[in-house]
């Protein structure tokens, strides 16, 4: 969803493994990340039954299965794939393109509850640029979904992608909170990166009993009592929590199957609310288009070299 610079797709350098722990399971969670051929997109594997194929299941509107807690993909076949919302923030923040995730366990960990430690392991591993051009899905006309007091809208934007999420709880510690930004790699990795996803001690008691939050801690949750933040560190922004709603919509988003040249303009959203954007958007097929970069010439010289190439978007003829 950043880099709207980018002229050319990307995917990783090496594989990456990363082993921990699901928030809702609370079971061992490993995944692997894994260098992809150009236009594969966001592909998750699981291992087949009795020694069967891989499962795949591609990161798009049609896989979501559920949006209670977290995001769940599947393949509508069984294969089951929950709280992929903060990887897929990652990926889509450093701007890859093509990745096959393997994931054991049935649920992405949730490590320290943001997309910071996903981040370190694709920046240690690298990102190679490959020959085919980047594509774009580009918003030509408002889409609009409002349920009770939520709404969500993607509105055409041609400076990038940007975001804008405005979150009101009734809690003295978060209130009314507005988080707005075009983002680039380095504002992804700079401002929403590190922001945790959180809970209230009040609810801890019903999400057990619902099955949710058996891997939840103070090492993966901000957790919120009546009048203080129980974690010994506090905050890591003072806007945490409406950050933290914002990485998520960018990982939710990512289900478009493409990076967005749009904008993203949510109230009192999640999950739910970023998926049926989606699933929105998809439907209406006037309001979107597939665009690539495309090398402007410069008047009295050779088209510019690929290094610095100035992207000029015009519809994919694919």
């Amino acid at each position: 969803m950043v880099g709207m610079k980018a002229v050319f797709q990307t995917t990783l350098a090496q594989r990456v493994d990363l082993m921990g722990r699901g928030v809702h399971g609370g079971a061992p969670a490993r995944v692997s990340l894994l260098p992809a051929e150009t236009n594969t997109g966001i592909v998750f594997a699981q291992a087949g039954s009795n020694g069967g194929p891989r499962r795949m299941i591609a990161a798009s509107s049609k896989a979501v299965r559920n949006t209670d807690f977290a995001t769940v993909i599947g393949d509508g076949k069984g294969a089951i794939c929950s709280t992929v919302e903060h990887l897929l923030a990652a990926i889509m923040g450093l701007g890859v393109d093509n990745v096959i995730i393997e994931v054991d366990g049935g649920e992405v960990p949730i490590f320290d509850g943001s997309a910071a430690p996903f981040v370190e392991a694709i920046n240690k591993a690298g990102i190679d640029t490959q020959s085919a051009p980047r594509r774009y899905l580009k918003i030509l006309k408002p889409i609009r979904v409002e349920a009770g007091r939520a709404m969500g809208e993607l509105l055409p934007y041609d400076a990038g992608f940007r975001i804008e999420i405005e979150i009101d709880f009734p809690h003295a510690l978060i209130g009314r909170q507005r988080y707005a930004a075009t983002l680039t790699r380095n504002v992804f990795e700079r401002e929403l990166s590190r922001a945790r996803t959180f809970g209230f001690m009040s609810d801890v008691a019903k999400l057990w009993s619902a099955g949710y939050a058996l891997g939840a801690s103070l090492d993966n949750t901000i957790c919120i009592a009546e009048d203080r933040i129980l974690n010994p560190a506090g905050l890591r922004y003072t806007d945490e929590f409406v950050r933290h709603k914002a990485l998520d919509a960018v990982g939710d988003l990512a289900l478009a199957g493409l990076p967005i040249l749009g904008r993203y303009h949510s109230v009192c959203g999640g999950h739910k609310l970023n998926a049926q954007v989606v699933a929105a958007l998809e439907a209406d097929r006037s309001a979107w288009t597939v665009v690539e970069p495309k090398r402007r010439k410069v008047r009295g010289h050779a088209d510019l070299p690929t290094q610095v190439a100035i992207p000029a978007y015009g519809a994919d003829r694919s």
